[in-house]
């Protein structure tokens, strides 16, 4: 969280002008991937900004991958926003 505020910070943003994240869910360690998503999973709870979680391999047919296009190749390749739905077990 400390990253995406210090990015916001940086680039004279505020959480608020934020609509839609887009957080890569690997290949990685899963620790570091865990706990990426559990922070964009908060922020969407709290702040209810959507989010899409891809993998570089959901875009294996394409020429053109760089982070910029992330957001065409979502919607591209159809790649759902909020996939991850946690189940609770109490």
């Amino acid at each position: 969280m400390i990253l995406i505020i210090d990015f916001l910070n940086s680039n004279n943003l505020n959480i608020n002008d934020i609509s839609t994240m887009y957080v890569n869910r690997g290949p990685g360690s899963f620790a570091g991937i865990r706990n990426s998503l559990s922070t964009i999973k908060a922020i969407h709870v709290a702040k209810k900004i959507d989010y899409y979680c891809y993998s570089f391999k959901d875009f294996d047919d394409e020429n053109d991958l760089n982070y910029g296009n992330i957001p065409n190749l979502c919607n591209k390749f159809k790649i759902k926003k909020n996939l991850i739905n946690p189940i609770y077990i109490s």
